[in-house]
């Protein structure tokens, strides 16, 4: 249900922010030192404005692009967590109706750890590629590099499920092993 509540919640977010007409913002780290209004102005493009004291880029109007980028920026993670939640949700419904000990169990709890694995720099990628395109199509000139975003220390969770999941697959070969014997 949570899952399903969650995928919901990323198509109402991707529907909302496509169908609305305010400013996009982004943040960059390239401002925090910059002085806007000195004799020679950083290069920004027509309707952006810029903050150096919040390192916040505004523009009215946003294209079609820009307001997708600006939606990159979020929603993966909410896609992201949808799935996970998805895939664990299929985890404990195994455990409950077959047991813990089980192949299918150890299978789903390889499948989500690899999700975890693969999913979170994947997630992060598209994040910080969104951000920095942001970036880039309100200050050309200036640009920023596309930086992994978000907790990157969720991979260790999901290699640590994979390896929980193949040695609960041994277990269970050795269970079935036992009872064969006996």
């Amino acid at each position: 249900m949570l899952a399903v509540l969650s995928g919901l919640a990323f198509v109402g977010t991707a529907v909302t922010h496509m169908l609305d007409d305010g400013a996009v913002c982004v943040e960059t780290d390239f401002w925090h030192n910059a002085s806007l209004a000195t004799e020679a102005p950083l290069p920004i493009n027509k309707g952006v404005d810029a903050s150096s004291s919040a390192a916040r880029l505004c523009q009215d109007g946003p294209s079609v692009g820009q307001r997708a980028a600006d939606l990159g920026g979020g929603l993966p993670w909410l896609l992201f967590g949808a799935l996970t939640l998805l895939l664990f949700s299929r985890l404990l419904k195994g455990v409950l109706l077959q047991g813990p000990f089980t192949d299918v169990v150890s299978r789903r709890l390889s499948a989500l750890g690899w999700f975890v694995t693969l999913g979170t720099p994947i997630a992060g990628l598209v994040v910080g590629w969104s951000h920095s395109w942001l970036v880039g199509s309100m200050a050309p000139i200036v640009g920023s590099d596309p930086t992994v975003a978000g907790p990157q220390a969720l991979v260790l969770a999901g290699l640590a499920a994979v390896i929980m999941g193949k040695i609960m697959r041994e277990g269970v070969r050795m269970r079935e092993d036992l009872e064969g014997t006996i």
